[in-house]
């Protein structure tokens, strides 16, 4: 690994984290805001209910990306 190595590294650790964070805030608004969504466009239950499993998906993703971040970080 070169002297740019581990700052290359830090880098892009740090835009995962970065990402993560994003995916878990828009997963956390698209939760929040999925059932007034649906009244105010008028789409029955099953569409909030999509709403929520993307939400979770999202969430469920930043999960695997989060513990992988913390992973790469304890091994260095």
């Amino acid at each position: 690994m070169g002297p740019t190595g581990g700052k290359n590294q830090t880098a892009q650790t740090t835009r995962q984290g970065r990402v993560a964070a994003v995916v878990m805030a828009v997963s956390g608004v698209l939760a929040i805001v999925a059932p007034w969504l649906t009244n105010i466009i008028g789409l029955p239950i099953r569409f909030e209910m999509l709403l929520y499993l993307i939400a979770l998906a999202g969430f469920a993703w930043a999960l695997v990306v989060t513990y992988q971040i913390w992973r790469k970080r304890r091994d260095n």
